[in-house]
């Protein structure tokens, strides 16, 4: 019985030290990758390798600080040190398993990042992936991430094909990632303004009511909500339609409805907009004449004898019915952005034959991001 238990003992600790010797990782380093035409030092490019060699969790990877510590203690020259053979040499000083560099460089409109896996007791490069992208430096990180993918057979999850996609194709690019949902300048909101009617509009307006006019000044105060629905983008710059209802007059004992469907053109990075669309409201017009330069309204002349030998022509009067009243709107404006908020300003003007209609709106919303 005893000499069971002594080698079930010596069974358990025998398949514990193998289980133990296979589960441990090999050690891997990496040092700096070469930079060639973007804004990232070797340092720099070499840490995001390190960050994301980490998150495969297949090699005990070598802290940043033991490098630098390393480095310095045997006083190693690692500044060109991407190739094969010094690899292969710092790898022996450091007793690393593995060594890991590589290099991204901009060509043109590409960037071509290579790395390279280097195995230090065989002195044979064990990986290698080259991979081209677009030229957005900014997104590196996410190149590092998908040519290790790459790399090391993992099947890409959907997020990390959409990635591929957008890194290699320019137009799935500027559409996810130049203006994504969480980057996406989406200026959507109630909007607030003032508004200036000029010309023979100004002077009916000004008109006491029982001259047709409304007795009020032309200045008017006007509020609305803005949608917007974004139809085609390209780089920082997206093409959308804007639709704008609003009441204007209020202040004044107005209700003067009125919507404005535009077509916009928006630089998302600065803000500058310009728009221009059909806009249609309601008004009240008679038909009338004018006579000495007074206006009348048709029903003022009285004589069914005598024809009215003045041209009667339709509109805007207060005694009047409702009707619809068309125009073109032409609009340019810029967004202010404090913290997650953002402040569209507009200037727009609405000519037409009796004048035009000119003003300022501002809106705000609060700018929403998702983080992937």
């Amino acid at each position: 019985m005893k000499t069971i238990m002594k080698l079930s003992v010596i069974a358990s600790i025998f398949i514990f030290l193998n289980v133990n010797v296979f589960a441990q990782k090999p050690s891997l380093t990496v040092l700096n990758m070469d930079s060639q035409g973007i804004e990232y030092t070797p340092e720099q490019l070499g840490n995001l390798l390190r960050m994301e060699i980490e998150k495969l969790d297949k090699y005990e990877v070598t802290d940043r600080y033991d490098v630098a510590y390393l480095v310095e203690k045997n006083d190693l020259h690692i500044d060109n040190c991407y190739g094969k053979i010094c690899l292969t040499e710092i790898g022996k000083l450091l007793k690393s398993d593995k060594m890991m560099s590589g290099s991204a460089e901009l060509y043109g409109d590409k960037i071509i990042l290579s790395l390279r896996l280097v195995d230090v007791n065989s002195d044979k490069i064990e990986k290698a992936s080259v991979k081209e992208f677009l030229k957005y430096p900014e997104q590196i990180q996410k190149m590092i991430r998908i040519t290790l993918y790459e790399m090391f057979d993992i099947p890409p999850d959907e997020i990390m094909k959409t990635q591929i996609n957008s890194l290699t194709s320019e137009q799935v690019y500027e559409s996810e990632l130049i203006n994504p949902d969480k980057d996406k300048l989406n200026l959507s909101g109630p909007r607030l303004g003032v508004t200036y009617f000029d010309g023979t509009i100004k002077e009916i307006m000004k008109k006491p009511k029982y001259e047709g006019g409304y007795g009020v000044l032309p200045v008017m105060f006007m509020f609305g909500y803005q949608f917007e629905v974004q139809y085609l983008n390209s780089g920082n710059f997206q093409a959308l339609f804007e639709f704008l209802p609003t009441i204007t007059g209020v202040d004044q004992g107005l209700l003067l409805p009125n919507l404005s469907i535009l077509m916009g053109f928006r630089q998302n990075v600065k803000g500058w907009e310009i728009a221009l669309g059909p806009t249609a409201g309601l008004t009240k017009k008679a038909n009338g004449y004018l006579e000495n330069g007074v206006w009348h309204i048709a029903s003022d002349w009285d004589s069914d004898l005598v024809p009215n030998p003045n041209p009667v022509e339709k509109q805007i009067d207060s005694r009047g019915f409702i009707t619809y009243h068309t125009g073109f709107v032409f609009a340019a404006g810029k967004s202010f952005k404090s913290g997650r908020m953002n402040y569209p300003v507009n200037l727009f003007i609405i000519p037409s034959k009796s004048g035009f209609r000119a003003g300022l709106t501002f809106g705000f919303n609060a700018k929403n991001k998702q983080v992937n």
